[in-house]
């Protein structure tokens, strides 16, 4: 009977002890996070975090790059995000705290996607069809004849209107003109050039009637 109790004490002491053990072999931490571009230093928001040491547990970051959940030193974790490369970081096996904070940056994913091109004809036939009845647009020297050509200046002429210049220099013609006409009207007939003309093509004519009668 007092075997029995010993070994019960035994046993009592001795599963603590392996407990602690286990629990040792086992340490868990408190893992957070920020993530960010490492070009630019700003969060990238929803990144997927997989444990792949602990059965690919999968977490996700917010809209600020911030992650955090519980794991094991030594753990092995990946990063990936929507245009950026994938990232797998292990956690560091020796660390004293039970909490463990990292900074993590990935780097942008450039693809370079081929050229591609739309055409709006479902069939060759239909392409050939609206090319053959396509009208090909004029060259730079045929648009050139055709602005320089007389009706196309005698359009611009009627429905174009004048500019300054033109203005002015119809107003300056007028005006000379009517200062003209001013100083050829006058008040007395016998200054006037033309009444002289007119009166000495009459002399004149006179003259002539009275030879001819002689």
């Amino acid at each position: 009977m007092m075997k029995y109790l010993l070994t019960i004490i035994l046993l009592l002491f001795i599963t603590p002890v392996f407990a602690q053990q286990t629990t040792g072999d086992k340490k868990l931490i408190q893992f957070s996070g920020i993530i960010t571009d490492v070009d630019s230093n700003y969060a990238v928001p929803y990144v997927t975090v997989t444990n792949l040491t602990n059965k690919s547990q999968r977490y996700g970051a917010n809209y600020k790059g911030f992650f955090s959940f519980i794991a094991h030193p030594g753990d092995t974790i990946l990063y990936t995000a929507v245009g950026y490369r994938d990232l797998l970081l292990p956690i560091p096996a020796e660390i004293n705290d039970t909490k463990y904070t990292a900074m993590i940056r990935l780097k942008a994913d450039i693809i370079n996607l081929p050229t591609v091109r739309v055409y709006p004809w479902a069939t060759v036939e239909e392409f050939t069809r609206d090319f053959m009845a396509m009208k090909i647009a004029d060259d730079d020297y045929a648009i050139a004849l055709k602005n320089l050509s007389q009706e196309s200046i005698s359009g611009m002429i009627q429905s174009l209107s004048r500019d300054g210049g033109e203005i002015q220099s119809i107003n300056y013609r007028l005006n000379h003109d009517r200062a003209l006409n001013k100083n050829m009207v006058q008040t007395n007939p016998l200054l006037n050039p033309f009444a002289w003309g007119k009166l000495m093509q009459s002399i004149f004519k006179g003259d002539k009637s009275k030879n001819s009668d002689n």
